[in-house]
């Protein structure tokens, strides 16, 4: 499934398309919500790799607006808890990512991303 730790990572990697490739942008997505088991250690540790503007920015394109413009000084459990939901319990089922960019569609059907390109397409 994609979730949104994952699609934090994605880039678009379409030929010539090396700037404003990220974060992809959401269309007509599908989501479903599946709890996941809590590990706020693994939190603490995986912040420091998260792209916290994309994230907001995607979230709420999900519908979820439960996460701060800014990453709070106190990164108490609370806030880890609503962090743990966004990144690993919204996931998006059916849907297009698209490059800001060159406006590349990326598919996802059966929540699997495809991120493979045409020859053609390929840097």
């Amino acid at each position: 499934m994609v979730r949104l730790i994952t699609h934090n990572l994605l880039a678009c990697h379409a030929k010539g398309c090396t700037s404003n490739n990220f974060p992809l942008k959401f269309q007509d997505a599908q989501i479903a919500l599946r709890e996941s088991e809590f590990n706020p250690d693994f939190l603490r540790a995986f912040m420091p790799k998260l792209e916290w503007p994309a994230l907001i920015s995607s979230a709420r394109e999900l519908g979820d607006t439960s996460l701060p413009e800014q990453i709070p000084e106190m990164l108490d459990d609370d806030f880890l808890k609503t962090l743990h939901h966004v990144l690993f319990e919204i996931e998006v089922e059916e849907g297009i990512m698209i490059c800001p960019n060159c406006s590349h569609n990326y598919a996802i059907s059966n929540g699997i991303p495809n991120m493979l390109l045409a020859e053609h397409e390929i840097a």
